[in-house]
């Protein structure tokens, strides 16, 4: 892979004082006016908060919208799975936010690899948000006068998340909902559900349209519109073992990419600090406990190792608060990657609790002894009683076992501070952009991006498009629909003709346990280089012994998930060749080699603080490397420190 850049991307960035870029952006931008909206078709793909945010505001705004969920109801998409709170600078604890603190917290908790103007704009932007939610009637905890509640997340020192109990994802998934689904009823969106994006269309090098497959009937349709906006999610289920929804897959994102959309900085994976341990090989995904849990549990493991004593009949004495004790300042609430690396470290150690030895206690003794059961069960009754269900053990009892757990990928799709991709109108937003988390996301940032991306920022950024282009008129009709078409059918019927031996799921596991081993928590060249080979030889394997049962024509999830794994298969590749690549570490990207005697992360600022975008050159060809380099302005480039 080229070391460096061919290309010069254009990430649009205005200039100015970081507080007023925004601001003047919009005003700069050219408008599409009320009576001309209608004229336009805009396609979303993917209904989540992402996804279903920009729906509605667009077709309140006057654009005809097709809408393509992937579940058979947009109430089940996987933002509904955040558990812990959404962030925003309003400073109602009166504890010194602001905008530029969220800002600059954010840059920091992203180790200072994210693009310093689209975090301030989300910054801006979240105190919008919460405003519109509440107008939508989403029922966030509020304090004993009345005002909206507020509590802490990994990462910052003060309290700027606004929660739901254990459910914010899910009462915000519903206001997006609620306001998408008005929109149906008035005619202005035509909704598609239990449909899959299987290719994009692009003619004369804009994005036009897509293709898709019923989900249930196998029919293949093609919908042509004057923009494409993908908010279809992140990719951490190449892994196989993560906290997402089994339907979260990357193949929309990699149509696109193979379509001449860059893929940035695909190395970035978040791993979830408090998900409940692995329990044996039959399971399929994994589940979160939110980091809200962080407030009041202590992350502590034996300090003897091997100790097996249930949690009870160990002293206080001897027992090691790991974070506490490393991380004075932030404690409990240090990032979730440097909470996840601790917990790994202290389990290599042999300090891990459970039959597996892969665990550690996060306990609310002293919180329940504290304020009182009552009140801890006000704050995350949900989440206890999820834990006893699946666990069988009484958190209000005994302490949690947690470990991490794949969960949140920041990188995805190349976008410009437009959020549109190095494909003309096509547009990316959430978690399937790469743009505004860098290499580590903050907990509570995932729904504040994908609501500012839907509500704020895309409907304002799509007329630069819409109105700056000229936008011939294209049909289904078109060569470049039935290409598409085409394509993708042959990729199903190939799936279906292999009929080999092994089972997709097989193919699956293999792909996870590879990718977990060399490229997860903690990677090094010779494991990456490793995976390399394995990957392509799996590849290999899959196209000549996977065994698809079923047909096409009727609804197959064994055929769906083929589909899928095929594109994870590609992908995989590239997120392991982007790793070997970046010769430092940094958030989520820790290489083994790059790291300070105190075993934390070891930037490269010199070499490395740019977007790796890779483009496309073919199936098992070398992606070519183009570079975005970073600059920062208001926040200083130093080595992360949560002593």
């Amino acid at each position: 892979m080229s070391p460096t850049a061919t290309t010069k991307l254009d990430s649009k960035i205005p200039s100015g004082p970081m507080a007023e870029r925004w601001s003047r952006h919009k005003f700069d931008l050219q408008l599409v006016n009320p009576a001309n909206r209608r004229k336009f078709e805009v396609i979303v793909v993917g209904t989540g908060l992402a996804g279903g945010s920009a729906a509605a505001t667009l077709a309140e705004m006057g654009y005809k919208v097709k809408a393509f969920c992937i579940q058979d109801s947009a109430r089940r998409a996987h933002s509904i799975a955040a558990q812990g709170g959404i962030n925003a600078a309003k400073n109602y604890k009166n504890d010194g936010d602001s905008v530029h603190r969220l800002f600059y917290d954010t840059v920091k908790g992203g180790d200072f690899r994210a693009r310093e103007a689209n975090v301030h704009r989300l910054a801006e932007v979240s105190v919008q948000i919460i405003d519109q939610c509440v107008a939508q009637g989403v029922p966030f905890a509020r304090e004993y006068g009345g005002y909206l509640d507020n509590r802490s997340f990994g990462g910052a020192q003060v309290a700027r998340t606004f929660y739901a109990r254990g459910q914010t994802g899910q009462q915000l998934l519903l206001g997006a909902y609620g306001a998408m689904m008005r929109q149906v009823d008035a005619g202005r969106i035509d909704m598609h559900t239990r449909c899959e994006m299987v290719d994009v269309v692009v003619v004369d090098g804009v994005a036009r349209g897509i293709v898709t497959r019923d989900l249930v009937t196998g029919e293949y349709a093609r919908h042509a519109a004057d923009a494409v906006l993908l908010a279809t999610g992140g990719y951490g289920n190449v892994f196989y073992l993560s906290t997402n929804a089994k339907v979260s897959n990357v193949t929309a994102a990699w149509r696109a990419h193979k379509r001449g959309a860059y893929f940035a900085n695909p190395c970035y994976t978040q791993i979830h600090p408090t998900c409940i341990p692995v329990s044996g090989h039959y399971q399929s995904k994994l589940t979160l406990m939110s980091e809200s849990l962080r407030n009041d549990g202590r992350v502590w493991v034996p300090k003897k190792a091997g100790d097996q004593r249930s949690p009870g009949a160990i002293p206080e004495g001897e027992r090691d608060y790991y974070l506490e004790r490393k991380y004075p300042s932030f404690g409990n609430l240090v990032p979730r990657d440097v909470a996840s690396r601790n917990a790994k470290t202290v389990c290599d150690e042999g300090q891990g609790v459970g039959t597996t030895g892969n665990a550690v206690f996060l306990d609310f003794r002293d919180a329940i002894e504290r304020d009182g059961r009552d009140t801890i069960e006000a704050r995350y009754g949900n989440l206890f009683q999820m834990y006893e269900r699946i666990t069988g053990e009484d958190p209000y009892q005994v302490p949690m076992r947690i470990f991490p757990a794949v969960h949140y990928t920041m990188g995805g799709l190349w976008v410009d501070y437009n959020l549109e991709s190095t494909v003309p109108g096509l547009f990316v937003l959430g978690e399937a952009n790469f743009s505004d988390h860098g290499a580590n996301r903050l907990g509570a940032s995932a729904l504040m991006q994908g609501l500012a991306d839907g509500y704020f920022v895309v409907p304002a950024t799509i007329a630069s498009h819409l109105a700056g282009r000229e936008l011939g008129a294209v049909t289904t009709d078109h060569d470049a629909f039935a290409e598409a078409e085409n394509d993708s059918r042959a990729r199903f019927d190939a799936l279906l003709a292999v009929q080999g031996s092994r089972t997709v799921d097989s193919f699956h596991r293999e792909l996870g346990l590879t990718c977990w081993d060399h490229c997860g928590m903690e990677r090094n060249a010779d494991g990456l280089k490793s995976a390399q080979g394995k990957i392509r030889e799996l590849r290999d394997a899959f196209w000549h012994d996977v065994r698809v049962v079923g047909d096409g024509a009727s609804l197959n999830q064994n055929l769906e998930h083929a589909g899928r794994l095929a594109d994870f298969l590609e992908f995989a590749e590239l997120k392991v060749a982007d790793a070997l690549h970046r010769e430092e570490s940094c958030g989520g990207h820790f290489r083994a080699e790059h790291q300070t005697e105190e075993g934390e992360a070891k930037r490269n600022d010199k070499d490395f603080a740019y977007v790796a975008a890779w483009e496309c050159q073919g199936v098992g060809k070398p992606a070519e490397l183009h570079k975005e380099e970073l600059t920062f302005e208001e926040v200083h480039l130093t080595q992360r420190s949560y002593k």
